[in-house]
């Protein structure tokens, strides 16, 4: 299944508890779309957040975000895992 990397340049506002709020949201959907969030990385004071997603498609990625919490990524990025 490819993997995508992505991310969202600048949420408003963003804590720890509302990044794993939504993480946790996404994790309750995604098995409806075919697809696996895997890890995220995030920094609060830039509002940055980066998404490790296992899916069929970017769309399928988009969806989750899309349905689960409304805040879709600004670029999501086809990446291949190294060794």
């Amino acid at each position: 299944m490819p993997l995508y990397l992505d991310v969202h340049h600048k949420i408003e506002g963003l804590t720890q508890q509302a990044i794993q709020d939504a993480h946790q949201r996404d994790l309750e959907v995604q098995d409806k779309h075919g697809v696996k969030y895997l890890r995220y990385w995030y920094d609060t004071v830039s509002g940055r957040v980066y998404c490790l997603v296992e899916a069929p498609s970017k769309e399928a990625a988009e969806a989750v975000h899309r349905e689960s919490h409304g805040i879709v990524a600004d670029e999501i990025n086809e990446v291949t895992e190294g060794v």
